[in-house]
């Protein structure tokens, strides 16, 4: 359907300027911002020469720089995204064509084309409502299937250095935010997840959620979940590979926080991983230690009643272990009438039998010490 608008498109192609910009010389001329009715694939590529123009005005020298000519060029990007997006999500009058959105998502990751790495490395340079337009496309492009495929992932397993890019987004905090957001889309691919998980960036983590803006932060943490418990197989692939630092850390950094969110987010992450049943040595390794039974024991002290309860799922671990190393018998032995009285007292706002069968499984164990 080669020349023809889309139905879901119209409504977004309201006008595209047939004014030149520049010279028309040296860059890009006229034809690049005329008005023009285009299908899926033009779309595409009308955004990627446009992108490209954003990046040469970014790399050029200072002495060139001309306010107008950025400010009509930013302009045209974001109408060409809404065309993008208008096509992959519909508008108020028509839902998505399927054709036209598997049409686009070829276009956009053909072989020896750069337009996801040009949207991202174009991102910091425009404006905040074309950054969340970007965060849109390409969520959504993260999902479209070609013949069954999700080309998404061939992409990023060709591209990874894009994946360095993201996480860098963490040390600038006008697109953290946005970078965030495209690396957890990328990650639903599990070659993604894998690359970030095998790298370095895993230790920048510690740091990220510790960050004094809030929204930052707590959108590293959700990145640093995702990471560990979408893709089963990889996550414990990861634990077993790098399971002495990355615990280190979590206890010494998350479970130890001074920061009340962090240590609540950081217990109930916890419980997820050894709970899961893909990471039952990762488990076993974890409840033979002394050093962790005592955090647990801390955080079964705490104030709040979620970490507590949170913690409680994980100390019921080292409760109902069979092969319980000498040490762990010997504190748990010699905090017994405490732990025994803690657990008759602890108890939900509603009722949980569940709770309540494995807090008496729990003193059942200790009681026998």
């Amino acid at each position: 359907m080669m020349g023809c608008l889309w139905p879901c498109a119209a409504a977004a192609i309201a006008t595209t300027t047939a004014a030149a910009m520049g010279s028309g010389t040296g860059r890009r001329g006229w034809w690049l911002f005329r008005s023009k009715v285009r299908c899926p694939e033009e779309v595409v590529r009308h955004s990627r020469d446009l992108l490209s123009c954003v990046l040469e005005d970014r790399e050029a020298c200072n002495n060139n720089h001309d306010p107008k000519r950025e400010q009509k060029l930013t302009a045209d990007v974001r109408k060409s995204l809404r065309e993008m997006k208008c096509i992959l999500y519909g508008n108020g009058d028509a839902e998505p064509v399927t054709e036209a959105c598997t049409n686009l998502t070829k276009e956009f990751f053909k072989e020896n084309t750069n337009t996801l790495r040009l949207l991202i490395v174009c991102l910091p340079y425009l404006d905040l409502e074309t950054q969340k337009d970007v965060t849109q496309v390409i969520a959504n492009l993260q999902r479209q299937k070609v013949d069954s495929r999700i080309i998404a992932s061939d992409y990023l397993e060709a591209n990874k250095d894009l994946l360095d890019i993201l996480m860098s987004g963490y040390d600038n905090m006008e697109i953290a935010i946005h970078y965030s957001t495209i690396l957890r889309d990328c990650i639903r691919h599990q070659v993604a997840a894998r690359y970030v998980l095998d790298s370095e960036h895993m230790k920048k983590f510690f740091d990220y959620i510790q960050l004094p803006d809030f929204n930052i932060a707590s959108d590293a943490f959700r990145t640093f979940k995702e990471l560990l418990t979408r893709h089963k197989s990889s996550a414990a692939e990861f634990f077993s590979r790098n399971y002495d630092w990355f615990f280190s850390e979590f206890n010494s950094k998350l479970l130890s926080s001074p920061n009340y969110i962090i240590r609540r987010q950081a217990t109930q992450l916890l419980g997820d991983i050894l709970l899961d049943r893909s990471n039952i040595p990762v488990m076993i390794c974890y409840v033979s230690s002394k050093d962790n039974l005592i955090i647990l024991m801390n955080l079964l002290r705490e104030q709040s009643k979620a970490i507590q309860l949170d913690a409680f799922h994980v100390f019921k671990l080292f409760a109902a272990n069979q092969d319980k190393p000498p040490e762990i018998v010997s504190i748990l032995s010699a905090n017994k009438s405490k732990l025994i009285r803690f657990l008759a007292d602890f108890s939900l706002d509603k009722e949980d039998q569940q709770f309540e069968i494995d807090k008496a499984k729990v003193v059942a164990e200790i009681s026998m010490l």
